[in-house]
């Protein structure tokens, strides 16, 4: 019989100027702490993973971002996954080299989609996570956003998620625009669309506010589910939420 994988739970650190920050709709950011107590806290808590996001990214900052890293891989000892500014190949090797177990492209792999299938040749595709911010347009479907949601594309969700799962990437972290930082629950219909086109994880992101919201994401075709704002302000702790999935029959890591 095949084992069900535990799914995940993955608290989420946007990093601007070297500090958590939060925001809603990718704006109005607020403080949340500095990334390596708050990356600490989540490894002592039970997290399945951490994924660090340089939200600012800058050629100066991708240096800073680099030795940050290596502080943090220090203190933890669950997955990071790195993100922010990665446009290159000598980029994702940096970051693999500080300390970090996966690498989130977003804006760069729309402008190189082949760097998506060169990370993964040379990294292999469990190191390469595609990171797409999408918005719902007036024709019902999705358009995926670069630049921190700023730029629109036109390029359509779900044929962009085929794509990068046609180019070896290893699991697609999903963001909902319309739902970020909301705290009103995951896009539902755009995880269903998302998870019945690709073969890969998928990772929820944007909207969680409650344990019913991570519950209904994984019910829904998510096989991880981040969140930011519930954890950082301590809303949600993350062993009483594995606990209440595992009492409504969602295998996860206690």
């Amino acid at each position: 019989m095949k084992t069900k994988l535990a799914k995940r739970i993955i608290p989420c650190l946007d990093i601007k100027d070297g500090r958590v920050v939060k925001g809603v709709n990718f704006l109005g950011l607020q403080d949340a702490g500095d990334p390596i107590e708050v990356a600490k806290r989540y490894n002592d808590e039970g997290a399945d993973e951490i994924t660090f996001l340089d939200i600012t990214a800058t050629i100066q900052a991708r240096k800073t971002t680099a030795q940050m890293v290596a502080q943090v891989a220090k203190e933890i000892f669950i997955p990071l996954t790195v993100g922010g500014g990665i446009a290159s190949l000598d980029n994702m090797y940096d970051l693999l080299n500080a300390g970090c177990d996966k690498i989130s492209l977003n804006s760069a792999a729309i402008k190189n989609p082949n760097l998506i299938t060169q990370g993964a040749k040379r990294f292999g595709s469990q190191c390469i996570v595609v990171a797409m911010d999408a918005r719902r347009n007036l024709s019902g479907g999705w358009e995926i956003y670069t630049h921190g949601g700023r730029n629109p594309t036109g390029i359509d969700l779900l044929e962009w998620a085929k794509e990068v799962y046609d180019r070896g990437a290893g699991e697609i972290l999903l963001t909902s625009m319309d739902c970020d930082g909301t705290k009103s629950g995951y896009d539902l219909e755009q995880l269903r669309a998302v998870s019945s086109s690709v073969g890969i994880p998928l990772i929820a992101s944007g909207g969680a506010g409650s344990m019913q919201h991570i519950l209904e994401a994984f019910e829904n075709g998510a096989d991880a589910a981040l969140a930011a704002s519930i954890f950082h302000y301590q809303e949600i702790s993350i062993k009483d939420l594995k606990k209440f999935l595992k009492e409504h029959g969602i295998p996860v890591r206690i």
